[in-house]
C-alpha cells in the first residue's frame, strides 16, 4: 500500500525537474556537432586584414574523436574574424552566463582565445579588431607576462575593462570558461567550474567616477605644519667633520716599468679615506608646530551618479571571435549563452569529467609511442625521459612585437 506515494513522488519530481528545465533560456548553443559552420558562420572580410580559416577539428590529441570535433584556428600569425547571428535577447532583471571552451592543444606563444557578444548593428562581413561589442570574455596569452582573462563591458560608448588580474590557464587541454552577470550588478568568472574571481561590478570596473571628490575649493593652509620633526637648531656640526672622501695613497710607489713619455706622468692611486664621516645633517627634534598629517576633505561628486543596469545589455544577437594568433592550432566548441547558470554548470561538468582525462592519456600514449620509435631509430638514448612529470615537453616560450587591437 505504500507502493503508490512513492510513484507519485517520483512522477512529481520528474515534473519538477521538467518544469526547472523548460524554465531556462537558452538564448544561443553552438556545439559544432558538424561542418556547417563554413555556411551558418560568417567570416569577416574587412579589408586590410589578413584573415585565417577555421577548420572542424578534434585536434591531434582528444577523448572523443567525433564528439570532441571543434573549429581550430589553423593559420600561424593570422587574424581571425568569425561571427554569427541569433535571434535577440535583453538580459534586464535576468542572470546572463557566457560558457565556452578553449583548447590551446599548439601551447600557444601569443594570441586571444576569447569571445565577443554584438548588439544587432554587427556586419558580420566587416567584423574587425575596432569593431564595438556589448561584452569581449575570454583568455588571451602573448609571452611570459600576459596570461589573463578579459572580462569588458561596453559602457556609454567605452570599453570599460575589469581592474582585477585573473590569470588563464596555459597549458594544452580543454577548459571550460564562463562568466556570469547577475541583475544585483555582480559578477562571477569561473573556470572549469571553479571562482576564480567575483565581485561588484560597480567596484571592479570604472563604469562610473568616483563617488566623491577632493573639494576643489580648499587648500591646505600656508602655515601647516605637517612635518612631525625638525632639525634641532642647537646642533652644531663639529669644525673637524669635513675630511675628503678620497685622499691619496701614500703607500704606493711608482711602477719600475712606467715610463713618463708613453703613459705621462704618474699620479699615486686614490683610496677611501678613514676619517671621512659623510654629510653632516643635524639631529631631528620634535616639531612643536606639527599639526598632523593634512587631509584634504571630500565631498560628493556632481558627476557620479548611481546606475543600477551597469549589468544590463539592451540587446544581443551575435557571437563571434575576433582575434590574432602568432601560432595557431586553438579549438574553440560548446558556446552557451543562456539565463540558467545551473544549467550551465551541469554542462560545464560534463565537460570537465570526461575530457581532460581524455585528453591527457592521449597526449602520453602518443608521446610514449614517439618516444619508442625515436629510440628504436637511435634517434634519442633508450634511457630517456620525459621532460615533466606529465610526459609533456617543455614548450619553448615566444614572445613577439605583435600587438593585439581587439580591445
Amino acid at each position: 500500500m505504500r507502493a503508490a506515494p512513492t510513484k507519485m513522488s517520483l512522477c512529481a519530481l520528474v515534473c519538477l525537474v521538467t518544469t526547472l528545465a523548460v524554465g531556462a533560456e537558452i538564448y544561443f548553443e553552438e556545439n559544432f556537432s558538424d561542418e556547417s559552420f563554413e555556411t551558418e558562420w560568417t567570416y569577416s572580410e574587412y579589408p586590410g586584414k589578413e584573415f585565417g580559416k577555421f577548420v572542424y577539428s578534434s585536434g591531434a590529441f582528444y577523448n572523443d574523436f567525433e564528439a570532441d570535433k571543434g573549429i581550430q584556428t589553423s593559420q600561424d600569425a593570422r587574424f581571425y574574424a568569425l561571427s554569427k547571428k541569433f535571434l535577440p535577447f535583453s538580459n534586464e532583471d535576468n542572470d546572463l552566463v557566457i560558457q565556452y571552451t578553449v583548447k590551446h592543444e599548439q601551447a600557444i606563444d601569443c594570441g586571444g582565445g576569447y569571445v565577443k557578444l554584438f548588439n544587432c548593428d554587427l556586419d558580420p562581413k566587416q567584423m574587425h579588431g575596432e569593431t564595438p561589442y556589448e561584452i569581449m570574455f575570454g583568455p588571451d596569452i602573448c609571452g611570459p607576462a600576459v596570461k589573463k582573462v578579459h572580462v569588458i563591458f561596453s559602457y556609454n560608448g567605452k570599453n570599460v575593462l575589469i581592474n582585477k588580474d585573473i590569470r588563464c590557464l596555459d597549458d594544452v587541454y580543454t577548459h571550460v570558461y564562463t562568466l556570469i552577470v547577475k541583475p544585483d550588478n555582480t559578477y562571477e568568472v569561473l573556470i572549469d567550474n571553479e571562482n576564480v574571481e567575483s565581485g561588484k561590478l560597480e567596484a571592479d570596473f570604472d563604469f562610473l567616477p568616483p563617488k566623491t571628490i577632493k573639494d576643489p575649493e580648499v587648500k591646505k593652509p600656508e602655515d601647516w605644519e605637517d612635518n612631525a620633526t625638525i632639525d634641532d637648531p642647537n646642533d652644531k656640526k663639529p669644525e673637524d667633520w669635513d675630511k675628503p672622501r678620497l685622499i691619496t695613497d701614500q703607500n704606493a710607489t711608482k711602477p719600475e716599468d712606467w715610463d713618463d713619455e708613453i703613459d705621462g706622468d704618474w699620479e699615486p692611486p686614490m683610496i677611501d679615506n678613514p676619517e671621512y664621516k659623510g654629510e653632516w645633517t643635524p639631529k631631528q627634534i620634535d616639531n612643536p608646530k606639527y599639526k598632523g598629517v593634512w587631509v584634504h576633505p571630500e565631498i560628493v561628486n556632481p558627476e557620479y551618479k548611481h546606475d543600477d543596469k551597469l549589468y544590463a545589455r539592451k540587446e544581443i544577437c551575435a557571437v563571434g571571435f575576433d582575434l590574432w594568433q602568432v601560432k595557431s592550432g586553438t579549438i574553440f566548441k560548446n558556446i552557451l549563452i543562456t539565463d540558467d547558470i545551473e544549467v550551465a554548470k551541469d554542462k560545464a561538468n560534463d565537460i570537465i569529467k570526461l575530457r581532460f582525462e581524455g585528453e591527457r592519456n592521449m597526449k602520453i600514449a602518443l608521446e610514449d609511442e614517439e618516444r619508442m620509435k625515436a629510440m628504436q631509430e637511435g634517434k634519442i638514448p633508450s634511457d630517456s625521459q620525459p621532460d615533466n612529470e606529465n610526459g609533456e615537453e617543455d614548450e619553448e616560450i615566444v614572445t613577439t612585437d605583435d600587438t593585439h587591437d581587439e580591445l
